[in-house]
């Protein structure tokens, strides 16, 4: 062998479209800290991601700015994007009684949880959404009050001595029928003592319901009610949020709704969908990708090894404002169908980006999902999607990922030859595809176009010395 390519992986409803901008440049902010304890900072932050999504129904007028060390480190960044490229002015609210004062009218009334019954949260937001209503613990109703606003539900003593299944249940025969079928609110991540629904804004506004039914075969109550709720979402729809990490698995969660021709976009942490949503690209901006090689070159492989470096998790999640980014070749897999719900986000990348930066489509199609499990009668309509928007962003390569027969990155992450087939068929002109995240053997070339897996995968908490080695050991493999 002359030579080795090798490409390495590294860790990190109806949407309302997104409308043009109004006329009124003026917002609010607020900057929040990292307390997300049940017993701590947790209840307010809900009763103010409630009164965003209602804030925000209308108008973007709430935003929230997170320490740089949240998972999703681009609302400072972004925050600076919307001043300069969309002339809005902010004023700070620097206190919920602040926030209540300014916006308290947009609700109709309050909602109260239980913290002692992790699903009431979940319960008390899709209440939020349909009843246009703040969401509060005990402790918060006084705070409520003052505002003037007077109870429209209480859970306490509802749902006592209930399964998680009984809970969800009883809300689903409530409260199903009037919520939105065209995307749900799959409100799990953290549990236990620290909770983050940092994207229950998006799921008010929107007028979703929320819940965290497991998706795993040992909770088959909940698993059956999670497969009827899918059942009967539109096709296409997108399940907003992310699994419990207390209850099943991502590959699990996933499994289930790509069986269904869903779409999943994570997290659960995922903030200001509600802002982002309304704001249209700046005039005259178009996505150009940095790409190196022209469509008809004729190129030679030279006797040496390549390195393809790709970081996937939407644009490496938390990544893309560290040192050092931009230094080296890097692709990044960019989750398309921001260009329907958070364009500035998207335009902030590629404003952002230097000739280093190489964008990709994904992860799979217009949404997350497995694409093994794709029924074949939504396969195409699916993919239809995600060539419309890779237009859009000016991408011609897609990565994939299918672990449903994998256990994180440690498993079989291979295509069946049916899917390759269909891959080929619905994306006649890109350049090529990747698929994997983790190590995987599924490989194709049809035409100039090749299909080849991830050889290796960065683990972020691998010492450097050893991922040095591992990427010399293929050099070592091909001297020659």
């Amino acid at each position: 062998m002359r030579h080795l390519l090798l490409l390495i992986a590294l860790a990190s409803t109806i949407i309302a479209p997104c409308r043009a901008e109004a006329v009124a440049k003026a917002a609010f902010v607020m900057r929040w800290n990292l307390d997300w304890q049940v017993a701590g900072g947790l209840p307010e932050k809900v009763l103010l991601l409630s009164l965003q999504g209602l804030a925000n129904r209308a108008a973007p007028q709430l935003y929230i700015v997170h320490p740089p060390e949240f998972q999703w480190e681009i609302t400072s960044p972004l925050f600076s994007f919307y001043e300069r490229k969309h002339g809005v002015k902010f004023t700070e609210l620097k206190t919920a009684d602040e926030a209540l004062a300014r916006f308290a009218t947009a609700a109709k009334g309050y909602v109260v949880w239980d913290p002692a019954i992790p699903a009431t949260m979940n319960v008390a937001l899709t209440i939020a959404g349909l009843e246009d209503a703040l969401v509060v613990t005990p402790a918060l109703i006084p705070q409520a009050a003052k505002h003037g606003l007077k109870p429209l539900d209480d859970l306490r003593g509802r749902y006592d001595g209930q399964t998680d299944a009984q809970i969800y249940g009883d809300a689903i025969a409530r409260y199903w029928s009037r919520c939105s079928r065209d995307s749900i609110m799959l409100m799990g991540g953290h549990a236990g003592a620290v909770r983050q629904p940092a994207v229950a804004d998006w799921g008010i506004r929107q007028k979703m319901f929320f819940h965290d039914l497991s998706a795993n075969p040992k909770h088959p109550e909940e698993l059956a009610l999670a497969q009827r709720l899918l059942g009967e979402l539109h096709p296409g729809a997108t399940v907003f949020g992310w699994h419990s990490y207390a209850k099943d698995t991502e590959e699990q969660w996933t499994t289930l709704l790509s069986g269904y021709g869903l779409k999943m976009e994570g997290l659960h942490n995922l903030p200001n969908l509600s802002f982002n949503c309304q704001f249209t690209f700046t005039p005259g901006f178009k996505f150009t990708n940095t790409h190196h090689v022209a469509r008809d070159a004729k190129l030679t492989a030279e006797p040496k090894v390549y390195l393809s470096f790709v970081q996937s998790d939407s644009i490496g999640i938390g990544v893309w404002t560290k040192p050092g980014r931009g230094k080296l070749p890097f692709a990044w897999q960019v989750t398309m169908n921001w260009t329907k719900f958070s364009p500035a986000a998207l335009e902030y990348f590629h404003e952002s980006a230097t000739p280093n930066d190489y964008f990709i489509g994904g992860l799979s199609g217009p949404g997350y999902m497995y694409p093994n499990h794709i029924p074949a009668a939504r396969f195409p309509g699916l993919m239809k999607e995600a060539r419309e928007l890779m237009a859009v962003l000016d991408e011609h390569i897609l990565e994939i990922m299918d672990n449903s027969a994998a256990d994180g990155n440690v498993g079989n992450a291979d295509l069946t030859k049916e899917t390759v087939d269909r891959y080929y068929a619905a994306f006649p002109d890109v350049i090529g595809f990747i698929n994997g995240y983790g190590p995987a053997r599924t490989r194709d070339l049809r035409d100039t176009r090749p299909m080849l897996s991830y050889d290796y995968y960065i683990d972020p908490r691998r010492p450097r010395a050893e991922v040095a080695a591992d990427l010399n050991a293929p050099i070592a493999l091909n001297a020659p």
